[in-house]
């Protein structure tokens, strides 16, 4: 009969151990109270002269208190993922509306000149912006000073509006190509997301950027 309830109270514990994946201090507090009446009737019903080991016991104790605290730090976590996630967004849905820069294609609405911030090597001796289209045609290469900071792109007559990529190549005095990389411009931010506790930042192009890559904002031009 001991052996019985001693299989029964661990099946109670394993019981609980599932119980895991919910989120109700009402089911803990069930689980507990009914491991608690197995227990006593381990007690109760254990052979006098062959008692059950005290260590047992502590160890069934023990056990269940450790998956009753296994789930409350999991309800803990959970609350605390959903509120960090939560506050991000409404931290940056202010931005929702406003210019961010990044390095990503500029809307060109075919007046608004587009301002753009090229990334030149440090040890470039000259430096080529190359301007794309949607197609990834280059419609534009030109030669830009080592030290530019800043561009302002009109477009000119032969270009229209759409999606325009600011690519910046770096060469060094030999000639050769040291690197090649998207300039940065200011896009109007559309839409915030959150993907697995991760803030993207959606722009009017389209392209998606992590928030940590949006370096600087400012209000609409």
């Amino acid at each position: 009969m001991v052996d019985s309830v001693s299989s029964a109270a661990s099946a109670a514990t394993n019981s609980s151990s599932a119980s895991t994946s919910g989120n109700s201090k009402t089911m803990i507090s069930s689980d507990f109270e009914t491991f608690l009446r197995m227990l006593t009737t381990q007690l109760e019903n254990q052979d006098p002269l062959n008692p059950m080991e005290s260590s047992d016991y502590a160890l069934q104790i023990a056990t269940f208190s450790g998956v009753e605290q296994q789930v409350q730090t999991n309800e803990l976590l959970k609350a605390l993922s959903a509120n960090l996630g939560g506050g991000g967004l409404s931290q940056y849905g202010s931005w929702v509306g406003m210019e961010g820069q990044a390095a990503v294609p500029a809307n060109y609405d075919g007046v608004t000149p587009v301002t753009v911030f090229p990334e030149i090597d440090k040890d470039a001796s000259t430096a080529t912006l190359v301007v794309r289209d949607d197609t990834g045609a280059i419609v534009q290469s030109e030669p830009i000073p080592p030290d530019t900071k800043t561009i302002l792109w009109s477009g000119g007559e032969d270009h229209e509006a759409g999606l325009y990529d600011f690519i910046v190549e770096s060469y060094a005095e030999d000639g050769s190509k040291l690197s090649e990389a998207q300039a940065r411009i200011y896009a109007q931010i559309a839409e915030v997301r959150t993907d697995e506790g991760e803030i993207s930042i959606v722009f009017d192009s389209g392209t998606i950027v992590k928030a940590s890559e949006v370096s600087a904002l400012r209000d609409p031009v």
